[in-house]
This record gives C-alpha cells, structure tokens and sequence, in this order.
C-alpha cells in the first residue's frame, strides 16, 4: 500500500553542555573547560522511491544526535551528527505550527527542518583579570522541535485519468515497462503505478468515481496527484453505455476538486475501442464531438492506435527538453531564504 501522506515530529539535537575545568599545571591554575558541541541538524532529501514515506508511517519522530558535553583542557565536545530523512520527490512539506510549506520537488535536493541547539560555554570563555577561577557555565540551548506533515504529490508529465476500468493500467504496460495490475473489474489499481517512456514519466491514476472530490470511493487521496501532472490523458471505455456521460462524470470531479486541473492539457481517447464493432465505434466518436468532446479510438492491441499515441508522446516529450534546455540557458536568480 502506497503511504502518501505522514505526520511526523522533527528535532534537531540537543547543545550540550560547557565544561568547568581547570588546570593542574602548578602555576597554571586557570580555567580550561570547553564549549560544548552544537546539536545536528534535521534534513530532508528528495529520492525517486515513491514507497519512501512508508519508513516513517509508524514513528512518532525522529531526531538528529546532540552535541557532546564540552571537557577540561579547553577540548570542546564533538557536534552533533546530522541527520538527514530520506522522502520521495514531489513532496509537500507543511509546518504545522506555522503553516509555511515548501516543496521538494527534485531528487538529491535538501530542505532543513529543524536546526540544532548551540553549545553551551566552558567557564574558559568567563575568564577575566577579576575572575580567574570562574565555575559559570552554559548549558547547551535545545534542538528545534516541530511537527510536519508530508503529502506525497506525484510529479510527472502524463496522467492517466478515466473511470475504473477504463483500460489506464493496460496503456501504461504497454508504452512502458510498468507491471501494473489489470482485470476486468473496478479499482484494480489501488494506488498510482509509475512508467517511463524515455523522459516521460507517466502516472496511472486510480479510477475514480461521482463523489470522489467530496471523499467518496477513494476520494480526493489520489486527486493530489494529478495535480503536479504536465498532462492529461482522459481514457473512455468504448464498452461504456454512454461515454460522454463517463466524460463529464471524471471532468466534473476534477473542476469540483481544483479549478487548475481544468487548464491542464487534455487529450481524450475511446480506450478499449477493439471491444465496439465499427459501426459502434463511430456513433460513439460522433456522440463525443458533438458534446464538444475531441477523443480518438485506442487499442492497445492495434498497432496503428498505439503508433499515433508514441508519436503523440514524442511530441510532447520534444516540448520537455526544448522548454528545459531554454530554461538552463537563463540566468538563475538566487533563492530568497526564508525561515520555517
């Protein structure tokens, strides 16, 4: 089972403590305590897994090291070891106490969650010519702490959306290399099945039904993830009794759920169209366009479909890299750091 969505706590490491020491060097009795170590840092880091939130589902927290006490002969104490939480990119990452998310989008990118507490002074930072003996210390400050929750929110360039059944898994088997799941019965897909095709990645969505922008059937925990998608590819089973029925059921609950998913590029396709007679297959094709509906037939046992839908994917893939190499050649403006 995909886990895509997590709450968890998140402290950076304790400071440690200053030390009080003095030296036993005859006529060298002067303080020596060091500072203690500074308590790690909590990062996140984006990896490809998309299972990744799954490690954290059943902990409550995590934790970086604290710093170490600081010691006698001004030897301060060792920082704390960092501690770096590994979550799959497309992540959106929500401080629950302040409510300022941000979004780790890339693999290999770091976001910091909590800093670590500084150490505390040793009493040789104290010493002065009317305090030569001083036993002040500093205990070391306290790691943040702070809950967050992370929302998986797949990116990728084509999602595949329709109904149940709709024949969404069986397309992205056969453009990719994908193994997910297929029978001739609804929710065969419970969670989003990952494909490449070259350098697009392509996202089957789980079916959807009427009401699920409203939290019914699987509800709106797999809507998010058609929301980072580049494009959509609507599948229509062509076995259906009224298409542009099964058209405006899914188009409606994406407008319900977000009024940006209705700007998205949308290619609609009559799947499964080796099932219809050609008679069938054309009136159905007419009931579409007449909706104002533009679909095409699709079979993925039919050569020449499935030719025109990777000539299709090419194109979209020739706009990827041509906008990605346009946008490397422009100066990038350096971020605007912003506290959590």
């Amino acid at each position: 089972m995909l886990i895509d969505d997590i709450q968890l706590e998140v402290a950076g490491g304790n400071g440690g403590k200053g030390a009080v020491a003095f030296s036993k060097v005859r006529l060298v009795k002067g303080p020596t305590g060091g500072d203690g170590g500074s308590g790690g840092n909590v990062y996140a880091e984006g990896i490809s897994d998309i299972n990744a939130l799954a490690n954290y589902a059943s902990r409550r927290e995590v934790h970086a090291d604290n710093g170490r006490d600081g010691r006698g002969k001004n030897l301060d104490g060792k920082r704390g070891e960092d501690l770096v939480i590994k979550i799959p990119a497309g992540t959106r990452i929500t401080n629950l106490h302040n409510g300022y998310v941000q979004e780790l989008t890339d693999v290999g990118q770091r976001i910091l969650l909590a800093g670590g507490g500084m150490g505390g002074k040793g009493n040789f930072k104290y010493r002065s010519a009317i305090n030569t003996t001083p036993l002040e210390f500093q205990t070391g400050l306290p790691g943040d702490r702070i809950q967050f929750r992370f929302e998986l929110r797949l990116i990728a360039d084509i999602g595949l959306v329709g109904l149940p059944n709709a024949g969404k898994s069986s397309l992205l088997n056969e453009l990719t290399r994908a193994q997910s799941k297929v029978a001739n019965y609804a929710f065969t897909t419970l969670e989003p099945s990952l494909g490449a095709y070259y350098e697009l990645i392509l996202a089957d969505i789980p079916g959807l039904i009427e009401g699920a922008s409203g939290g019914k059937g699987l509800g709106t925990k797999f809507l998010r993830h058609i929301e980072r998608t580049g494009t959509l590819f609507h599948l229509v089973a062509a076995d259906s009794d009224d298409v542009v029925r099964d058209y405006k059921v899914i188009r409606g609950e994406l407008e319900a759920y977000s009024d940006s998913l209705t700007h998205k590029k949308e290619y609609v396709f009559l799947s499964k169209s080796d099932m219809a007679d050609a008679a069938e297959l054309k009136e159905k094709l007419a009931l579409l366009k007449k909706a104002g509906i533009e679909a095409q037939p699709l079979s993925v046992i039919d050569a020449e479909h499935m030719a025109s839908i990777k000539k299709l994917l090419n194109e979209i893939k020739d706009h990827k890299l041509n906008a990605a190499a346009t946008a490397a050649a422009k100066p990038q403006e350096p971020e605007d750091p912003r506290d959590w």
